[in-house]
Formats: structure tokens, sequence, C-alpha cells
């Protein structure tokens, strides 16, 4: 078997007290054939079951025992009959052994390889283990249980458990179960054994592993600490997204006939120097250009090459920081793992005393990475410690890559503080809506977690490979039906909406909810908070309707719609300035006039302006032009302007709600406070 190929024998449970759950062990099994014939079409599969009336196995044959437990299918490479064979699993009568299943499938995968075969041996064990298992002939269950761990290990077998507790039926012997338990917890210590719990059949569609990616190695080399302290690691990827199998395209143009036509389809390019010239220009005579204005610039491979930003591979720390500091929406891409070079025992012994420290300091390192030489992208990145709670297991890092500052997009929201008592939540609002967030938790304390990431499946992934295993019968083969545990991925849980409907309607009826008359004809809505002291509850949303946009100034019958519709054009670059500066004259206008009707209308226009002047990040326009007005409204003696815009308490746009302005929120808070005594002299 090559080294990259592996050979895996599934012993499945098909006892009594499995037959409530063999459909959905049917179901993961097929997805996992499904996905080696995609990814892995040289792996070899065997099955073996337990339970059964029959018994057909080869130590059965030779030296017998071993009843119970029947060989469905010996090991070979992976094909479309054993999709269908997991598929249609027998239902045995009696309770099954999973010692004698192991010990089985264990046999199969040494005399198949035997001990100088490199590939990859793997056990995975499907049961309820419920069912008591028989004593030895010599010692006891726990003895025997070693024998066979250090024998795997000594044939490079491992061992993954995979075991069914809820849904299981039958009348279940908690001491069986203890014992059986402890007997697997046994193999984990003297050979490289895995064992899952699982409570529904989506934990064991998602615990049963069908992609087997061989760890690589992104990185060998130093960590330097400084110039004279350097600490030889390997960086791994930790996680990684999983996506869809490469497409390729098909061709159906080789004739039937052909059993050696590959139906792949290549690409080539002509390249002329007109469309209407037959003559191609080779290789050599092509050049790289770059548009430069109405220009294009050549520019030569050697030139390309001199022009490209050299790197030095290699890990550098740059510094310490507070955990506290290094926010987790700060992570970017996927998790790599630092270990330390495992034949360097000082490397080992380095790592975990750095890591050691930094966790009982908490805090956390900062380090410029450049994973191999000539990498066109430097990456900086935090080193979390990862202190180890075994001791076969070294002390390692966890790796994020932090963004720089152009990378960082600050959203600052305001706090309902600053809304008036009206629009602010009363003590049953926010009673009702702590329950509702509680409510949604998928971990509750008396029960397991709901949706665990390491036992949820991508619904995508596996409809797309149960769908293609379906295509490759019949090519008119239609779309099946969701599964029921992938509805529980894609869809409301009906369990936790029925359970908790009672508080879902008293959140609804606490709240009062308004049609905003405004988003009907929008084509572009923003959300913003109301501007601080304003009363106006229609001043939240500002809604710009592009068959509007054609609007080029600032009349006088509608005001503020033609300032929306001026400031939310992007045909050009100086729309904002020049909506900002008719909104301004318009202003005046309308104070100087300084009716009844006017003073309304102007205040309206003023809100308009300040909230745009937010969006638009021109705060120091919006602030200047609020001085100057009310320097207007003095020396025109307009106090009834004054005490009418006092009353709404319109502010300057302060930093908090503009990163560009250079107004304290405590000097906007006192804007109008300060200007009253003006208006008394």
């Amino acid at each position: 078997m090559a080294r990259n190929r592996e050979g895996l024998v599934l012993l499945v449970d098909v006892g009594p007290a499995m037959h409530s759950v063999l459909p959905d062990v049917e179901k993961a099994c097929s997805l996992l054939m499904q996905k080696k014939l995609i990814y892995n079409k040289f792996d070899e599969v065997g099955i073996v079951v337990f339970g059964t009336q029959e018994t057909e196995n080869e130590l059965a044959r030779d030296i017998g025992g071993y009843e119970n437990v029947k060989v469905l299918r010996n090991i070979k490479v992976v094909d479309e009959l054993v999709v269908d064979l997991v598929k249609r699993l027998p239902r045995g009568p009696v309770a099954g052994d999973f010692l004698d299943a192991l010990i089985v499938g264990m046999d199969m995968l040494i005399k198949m390889y035997g001990a100088g075969q490199k590939g990859k041996k793997r056990l995975c064990l499907i049961t309820n283990a419920a069912c008591p298992t028989k004593d030895p002939f010599e010692g006891t269950k726990d003895e025997q249980v070693s024998t066979i761990a250090v024998k795997m290990a000594a044939e490079g077998i491992k061992m993954e458990s995979i075991v069914m507790r809820a849904d299981a039926s039958g009348d279940v012997d908690e001491r069986i179960i203890e014992e059986n338990d402890h007997l697997l917890s046994l193999f984990s210590t003297n050979a490289i054994a895995k064992r899952v719990y699982v409570e529904s059949p989506l934990s064991l569609l998602g615990s049963l592993k069908t992609r087997r990616v061989a760890p690589v190695t992104l990185f060998r080399g130093d960590l330097e600490i400084n110039p004279s302290m350097k600490i030889k690691v390997w960086v791994y990827k930790k996680v990684a997204e999983e996506r869809l199998p490469t497409l390729k395209m098909y061709s159906d143009k080789a004739p039937p006939s052909d059993k050696f036509a590959k139906h792949e389809v290549k690409i080539d390019y002509d390249y002329k120097v007109t469309a209407e010239t037959s003559e191609v220009l080779a290789p050599e005579e092509r050049i790289k250009g770059f548009r430069y204005g109405p220009h294009v610039i050549p520019i030569s491979p050697d030139e390309m090459e001199t022009l490209k930003f050299k790197t030095e591979k290699g890990m550098k720390l740059l510094g310490f920081t507070d955990a506290s500091n290094i926010l987790r929406h700060y992570y970017m891409k996927d998790v790599n793992i630092v270990v330390p070079d495992p034949s360097k025992e000082k490397s080992v012994i380095a790592v975990s005393a750095l890591a050691r420290e930094m966790k009982q300091t908490n805090k956390v390192a900062i380090v410029r990475c450049v994973w191999r030489n000539g990498q066109g992208n430097v990456v900086v990145g935090v080193l979390t410690p990862n202190v180890s709670e075994r001791d076969d297991t070294p002390d390692s890092f966890y790796f994020n890559v932090l963004p720089f500052a152009e990378d960082v997009r600050e959203f600052p929201f305001p706090s309902f503080s600053r809304f008036p008592a009206s629009l602010k939540p009363d003590e049953q609002q926010q009673a009702v809506s702590d329950n509702l967030v509680k409510m949604l938790d998928l971990a509750p304390s008396p029960k397991e977690e709901v949706l665990k990431p390491e036992l949820t499946p991508n619904p995508v992934l596996q409809r797309f490979y149960e769908y293609l295993e379906l295509k490759s019968k019949s090519t008119d083969a239609a779309l099946p039906p969701m599964n029921e545990a992938f509805k529980r991925i894609m869809e409301q849980d009906p369990e936790l909406s029925s359970s908790n409907k009672s508080i879902m309607d008293s959140f609804s009826g606490s709240f009062e909810v308004k049609e905003n008359p405004k988003l009907r004809k929008a084509s572009k809505r923003l959300l913003r908070d109301k501007p601080s002291g304003s009363d106006d509850e229609d001043n939240r949303m500002i809604t710009y309707n592009a068959n509007e946009n054609s609007i080029d100034t600032v009349g006088d019958a509608n005001p503020v719609q033609d300032f929306e519709a001026m400031i939310s054009r992007r045909d050009g670059n100086d729309w904002t300035d020049k909506a900002i500066s008719e909104m301004k004259k318009r202003i005046v206008k309308l104070v100087e006039d300084s009716t009844t009707d006017e003073v309304d209308k102007a205040l309206e226009c003023l809100l308009s302006l300040r909230k745009c002047c937010v969006l638009e990040q021109e705060p120091k326009q919006f602030n200047e032009f609020l001085n100057h007005l009310y320097e207007l409204c003095q020396e025109k003696k307009l106090s009834h302007f004054l005490a009418h815009f006092t009353s709404k308490k319109i502010t300057m746009i302060p930093k908090s709600e503009a990163a560009d302005s250079d107004v304290a929120d405590e000097e906007a808070a006192d804007f109008t406070v300060k200007q009253e005594p003006k208006l008394e002299t």
C-alpha cells in the first residue's frame, strides 16, 4: 500500500440495541464512501458487522470463537459497490461483542498489509457499547484490551470509536456501559485511539471524519527571539476551510469506441497584432504592458523580477502585549499551530518555558512571518500560548494573522444613553429581550451543546456528495429531498420554537412595530442614529431614491429631499461639497426671512445637513456653519429663532460621531449653553 493511501476497516454493531440508529449509520457510512471515491479513490475498505446470526470470519474458521461476527467485504479498493453495501446493512438478532470484532478487523489489516507496509491503517468502530463482552480464556479484560492495544501500536494501526448513546433502543445496564467505557478508554493509553460520544444523527454525521488531510508543514525554521536567540519550530495548519472538490470540464467529442480517451478540455490562446491579420505572435514576440493614462507601458520579465519585493524566510518576534489588547475579531484567515522541532530537545524546552510564562502573565507575542524565500507578502500575526495537559504532547503556540491599519474598519455605535427617554427601553422590555437572548443559547447548562462545531458537517458539501453519487448512476437523477438531520442545521429548530413560544410572544408583544413609509421606494438605505438632542422620530433614517438623483440644486419647495438626492449622487466627486454649499445657502435664506413657517423649515434643513455631514465624514463644514449661524442670528437679532434653535439642543458634531471632527463630546454638549449669554447681552 502506498504511503498516501489508507486501509480502513469499518466495524459496525448491528445488534438489536442499534436497530433504531442503523439508518443514520448507513447514511454516515455511505457519505464516507462517496467522499473516498472523490478524493481518495485508491483507498481500500473492508466492512465487518457484529451482532449477526451468522459467523463468517477467517479467525472463526481457523481457531474457533469470534461468533456473531461477519465480514461483509474483504479489504478492497473503494468502488461504487461498497456504497450500495453500506446502505443495506443487515439487522442482527443477537448482542455483539465489540472486542471480537476489533480482533477480527485488526487481523484483516495485519494479514493484508503486514508490518512492512507504511500506508495508513485504521479501524473505525461504531457501536453503542451497551452489550456485555466475553471473559477471556486467560487473565482479565483489562489485560486483554492492553494486549490488543499494544499489538495495534506495534503494527501502526489507529483506532477510532464512535459510541452512540441517546437514540439507542433496548434495556441498558449501566454497569455494562461503565465497564465498556473503561475498556475503550484503555485503548488510548497504549495505542493511537480516539473516542467520540454522539447523541443525535447530526452528531454522527459530523463525528465520522470523511476527509483525510495529511499534515504538511508551512514553515520549518527559526523563531527569532533576538539576534542571539533562535528556536527551531515547525508550523502546521490547525484548521482549514473545506471547499467543494475541483470540477473539470468534460469533452464528449471523442468517439465512443476510443477506450483511452481522457475527455479533457484544453484552451489555447492566439495573440495577433490586429484581429484582421492571420499572423500569430510567438511567445518571444510578446511582452506584458500596463496602462498609464492613454498609453501602454511595456515592462519585461527581467524588469518585473527586479521590481519585486525580496523577502527572507523566517519568524521574528516584535514584542509582547496583554492578551486583552488582541480582540477575537482581529483574527484573519486560518489558524496555524507552531510546534517545536521534535528532533531538538532544547527547542521543546524553550517553547515550553516561553508558552508557560506567557500563559501565566496573560501575554501574547506579536511576530513578523515570511513562510518561504521570495514570498510576495509579509504577515504580522499573534502567537497565543497552548499549554498541553498531556505529558507526551509538547507545549505549542496558536498563530493568527492580524490586520494592518489599512485593513481595520471601525464601526462606532452610539450608546442608548444618548436617546431621549421616549426611545429608551423600559425595564420590562429589557427583561423580555434578555430572555430572548438566553433562549437562543446553544449550550444550556443541563443539556449537551447543540451544533458542536467539531460534530456538525457542512450540509452543502454533504448534499453535493449525495447528489453526485446519484448522478453517477443516472444523468437524469433528480435532487433528493433534504435529510432530516441536515434540516436541523439549515432551518429553524421546531422544538426550540415550540418550547419557547411564550418568550417570543412576550418579546413581540412588548414592542410596537411601525412601517417606515420612506422605505417603500428607496433603492439605497442608510440607517444612522438620531442627531444628539433631536426628538424627530423620522430623523433616524435617510433614504436615497436613485430616480431622484438628477436634481442638481436645492429648491425652495422641498429643500430636504433635493439636498439628500444631490448628496447621494455618485456621478462626480464634487456633489457632496456642492450639496452642502447649496443647503447652507438655503438655510441662511430661510433664517433671514424669519417667518414662523420658515423657521420650522430651516430647522428641518439644519437637521438634515447635520446627518449627512456625519454620513459623509464632513463634520468640520457643519461645525463651522453652526458657529456662523449663531453669529448671524445674534447679528440680525433673531431671538425667536435662537430660542427655538436652543430648545432643540442641536449641537456640533463631536469626535464620537465622526472621526474627522476636532470637537470633543463635552464641548459639543456645552455649545448651546455657552451661546446663551451672548443672547442676553
